[in-house]
This record gives structure tokens, C-alpha cells and sequence, in this order.
């Protein structure tokens, strides 16, 4: 999961990028970068770190220009940063091209063999973005003879992409000369919408992954960019579009609603703080088929993200509800940190108890997930340290049972913990009394209920159902393989792409 943006306006771009970012910033804290375009010149400026830190002054000024594209970057899973992965991505042939991607491609190994042996394009990263970038570049040349190009032209470029790339993808990217364009994958998993900011010399555009970023910088929403679509929008301010998928299906990822978008963004026409209220709504009734009523005196979010559903719980089950932790932010997302003493005591940092709410009361800790359990059971320790009389608990997502492969950084089948363990073995792990976990079922009518028009979501990580086809077990345990090992060579001497960067890389997912 990443955040990316692209900008084509009226006046310089770059302090419109940076802001962007910051609204973007929930999405990836690892790295952040900026490329703009000035004429057919492109400037550009990334690194390690936050938005705030990677940018002085110096950097915005030595990016003019009236489009752009930027993208922050997800922490991967215990890697270093390599600034040289850092996004935006350039080529320079057949026609300069910037870009910066949000996904995962699932064939990014067999790509990047394409590109070597029979595209004579170099992959200079272990990054699949880099793969993407180098596809998209092959088929402009090829679509375009080496000639000018138009819209007809780079739509005919995005559809024998498509018919390459396989997995996640929402991609902004900048054409030298030309102008900005944007697609997304032929299944819609990663989100991507644009708007319009009615300027005194024309309209200005913006794409992005999430609709909080066009609210925030005053661009009017339009819509989401269809699944398989391409957007265009020329240096002129003119915006093409056209569908270059031959069955394109929406089936957005549902891990966004539960946890990854903030509550203020619209993701494919459904309001994610509807959805988690709906969510709420839900988990109550399941609460109140395992745990009786009585039993429970005070309803708590773990926060931020689990605060709707735990509060519309506690409004249906009649449950005073309480805020029993406080958060520090200041502390990354601990199921993402390498090591589990790192990860435990993160928590401790990350959270702090208000012992008054607890002493006594049997307490219902409301989440909006489990992932490896650690974060949930040092989470129930501090409430009984704290004087809570019961601990319950209470997930807005069903069991984690299956790694992510498009986009999302979770850990391998082994380090889940509800890979191999029934509901109650997981109870017992993490030191509940009552474990309540949401049904799939409610999760997936939660989201649909917004938008009847999407036509199904990707819940792989809930049921192992992976919707492009392409995932096999040899697949899933090739990259956890990787994922304990350092990159290796073939017997070609081409390297291969780690497993960070094949499932789990959000810089490139």
C-alpha cells in the first residue's frame, strides 16, 4: 500500500504535490518523492522518511513546472531503506516517462526476464515498479512506431500493458512534452479517483489514491478511474479517457475499508466511515450471539481506525462506550516492524491505559484486526494490568488466515496467527476470556452496501481466494522463502526480485 498523486494545473505544481503527500501520508512513511515536469524537463526530488523530512525548501524550488506526479511509500517488512526504490521511477527512451505505482505485480519475475531478454530494456532495482515503468515505456514505443503521440495512441500502449501485467496496479506516470497519465489494473483492487479544481485559466486535475487528498487541496471529486481505464490529461488541460481492458471488474480490497484509507475518504463510491460503521452494526450482533449482554460494562476502541465500528457496537448493545487508550503517533503501525521484541514493545510506546476505565469493569476491546496476534495480546495484558476485571475482544475484520499479495505488507502464512489456529486457540494466544471475530460475509455486504455496483472484493487475505487466477501454493511459498533470504541470481545471472518486492513491497503495493 503506498499513496500516489498526480497534478496537471495552471500554475506551479509543487507545493500542490507536497501537500497532497501529507494527506496521503497514513498511506506510507518509509520514503516520499516528487517528479514535475517543466516543459519536456523533468525534475525530481525523494528520499528516506516522511514527507515533512525528505523536502527543505531548496528541493521545492528546484522543481517548477505545471504537472507533476508523487508517491510516499509504505515501510516494507524489517528492509532497510533503499532510497534508489524510492518512487517516482524514470526512463528516458523511447520518450521520457516518470512514474509512480501503488500495487503489486504478481509476474513481476517473469516480466522482468521479458524485458531482458526479449525487450533488451535493463531493470536497474528489485522493484516491481521498475518492472511496470519499463513495460509501459516497450509498449509506447511499440504502439507509437517511435512517432509523436496522441490519446489513441497510449490507450493502445495501456491495453498491451494489460495484457502483460498481472496482480495490482494504480499508476500515475508523467510524459515528457505531453502530459499525465493514470490507470488502474483490469480488477480495480487499489483505489484511484480524480477531480477537478476550476481555476480563473482553466480546469486543473488531479488524480489520487484516495478522495481526502482532492477534498483537502479544493479539487472537486469526479469519480473513481474505472478498473482497466486510462485517463490522459494533455499539458493543455484536455483529459481523455477510455477503457483498455477487455473484462474489467470492480473488486476493491477490503483490507482498505477496514484499516488502510482514512474514515474521511469515498473509495469506489462507498464512504469508508459508513462501511465501518456498518461494520459496527454488524460486529454487534455477533457480540451479542457469544457474550451475554450483561457481562460487558464498557465498550473501547483500540485506535484510530477501529473507533466507528466499536462506537456504533456500543450505540446497538446499549454498552457505555470509553476511551481506555491513548494513542502516541508518533510511533509506527506495529504489525509492520521487524522483530517481536521490537513489535512488543512498540506497543508500550504506541498505547498508553487510562488505569481509571479499566479498574473493575469487564471490558470489551474493540480492533479493527488481527494480524499476528502480538499487538492484541499486549493489548489485553495492559487492560488486566490496568484492573480490568474481563477482558473481551472484538475484531471488525474476520481471521487473517492468508498473505497479501497485492500490495499490502503482511507477514508469511507461518507468523499469522490464525493461519493454523481455531477461533478459540486464538483466544487463548493473545489471553482473552471472549473472542468475537466479524463474519466475512457482513464484511464484504458492509462495503457492497455502498456501492451495489461493485461486482465483488478481494478478500484473499480472509479467505485465500486470489481473484487474478494467478496464485498458486508454489507461488506463496517461493516469496516467503524469500522473504528470510537476501536476493539471489537465476541461473541466467538475472536478479531475482525478493519477496518484499514481488508481494509485499508497498512502494510498490
Amino acid at each position: 500500500m503506498c499513496g500516489i498523486v498526480g497534478v496537471v494545473a495552471n500554475t506551479p505544481v509543487n507545493q500542490l504535490l507536497y501537500d497532497a503527500l501529507l494527506m496521503l501520508q497514513h498511506r506510507g512513511q518509509d520514503a516520499a518523492g516528487i517528479c514535475t515536469a517543466n516543459g519536456d524537463r523533468f525534475h525530481m526530488h525523494k528520499g528516506a522518511g516522511l514527507t515533512r523530512d525528505v523536502f527543505r525548501t531548496r528541493n521545492m524550488r528546484s522543481m517548477p513546472g505545471r504537472a507533476g506526479i508523487a508517491q510516499v511509500r509504505y515501510p516494507t517488512q524489517g528492509s532497510a531503506v533503499d532510497t534508489e526504490e524510492a518512487q517516482p521511477f524514470y526512463v528516458n527512451a523511447p520518450f521520457g516517462i516518470s512514474l509512480a505505482h501503488n500495487g503489486n505485480l504478481t509476474n513481476a519475475v517473469q516480466l522482468k526476464e521479458e524485458m531482458f531478454r526479449r525487450d533488451r530494456r535493463h531493470i536497474n532495482t528489485n522493484s516491481d515498479s521498475e518492472v511496470l515503468l519499463n513495460v509501459l515505456a516497450h509498449e509506447l514505443a511499440m504502439a507509437s512506431n517511435r512517432n509523436a503521440l496522441d490519446p489513441d495512441t497510449i490507450f493502445r500502449a495501456v491495453a498491451a500493458l494489460h495484457g502483460r501485467a498481472r496482480g495490482a496496479y494504480s499508476v500515475v506516470t508523467l510524459i515528457a512534452g505531453y502530459g499525465m497519465l493514470a490507470f488502474r489494473d483490469p480488477y480495480g483492487i487499489r483505489p484511484l479517483i480524480y477531480g477537478v479544481h476550476e481555476g480563473e485559466r482553466g480546469p486543473e486535475y488531479m488524480v489520487a489514491s484516495e478522495s481526502v487528498a482532492l477534498d483537502g487541496l479544493g479539487f472537486r471529486p469526479v469519480r473513481d478511474i474505472a478498473p482497466g481505464e486510462a485517463v490522459f490529461i494533455d499539458l493543455e488541460g484536455r483529459l481523455h479517457a477510455r477503457q483498455c481492458a477487455a473484462a474489467p471488474s470492480l473488486n476493491p480490497c477490503l483490507f482498505e475499508y477496514v484499516y488502510l484509507a482514512r474514515p474521511d475518504s469515498v473509495i469506489d463510491g462507498v464512504s469508508v466511515y459508513d462501511a465501518r460503521l456498518r461494520l459496527g452494526e454488524t460486529l454487534a450482533a455477533r457480540v451479542a450471539e457469544e457474550i451475554r449482554q450483561g457481562d460487558i460494562d464498557v465498550v473501547m476502541p483500540i485506535p484510530d481506525s477501529s473507533r466507528p465500528a466499536a462506537l456504533q457496537l456500543a450505540n446497538r448493545l446499549g454498552i457505555d462506550y470509553r476511551e481506555g487508550f491513548i494513542k502516541n503517533r508518533y510511533i509506527g503501525r506495529t504489525f509492520i516492524m521487524p522483530g517481536q521484541s521490537v513489535r512488543k514493545r512498540s506497543v508500550r510506546q504506541k498505547l498508553n491505559a487510562i488505569g481509571m476505565e479499566f479498574k473493575g469493569k469487564s471490558v470489551l476491546l474493540v480492533d479493527d484486526s488481527i494480524v499476528r496476534g502480538t499487538t492484541s495480546q499486549e493489548i489485553v495484558q495492559m487492560a488486566r494490568d490496568s484492573g480490568a476485571a474481563k477482558v473481551y475482544f472484538a475484531s471488525s475484520a474476520p481471521p487473517v488466515r492468508y498473505p497479501n499479495v497485492y500490495g499490502i505488507d503482511m507477514p508469511t502464512r507461518a507468523e499469522l496467527i490464525a493461519s493454523s489456529r481455531s477461533d478459540d486457540e486464538i483466544r487463548v494466544a493473545i489471553g482473552a476470556d471472549a473472542l468475537v471475530y466479524q463474519r466475512l460475509e457482513d464484511l464484504t455486504r458492509a462495503v457492497r452496501d455502498g456501492n451495489p455496483a461493485i461486482d465483488g472484493c478481494e478478500a484473499s487475505c480472509f479467505d485465500g481466494r486470489y481473484i487474478t487466477g494467478d496464485i498458486t501454493a508454489a507461488y506463496l511459498d517461493r516469496i516467503e522463502q524469500a522473504r528470510l533470504a537476501p536476493a539471489t541470481t537465476d541461473g541466467a545471472g538475472l536478479p531475482q526480485l525478493s519477496q518484499q518486492n514481488l508481494a509485499f513491497e508497498p512502494g510498490e503495493g
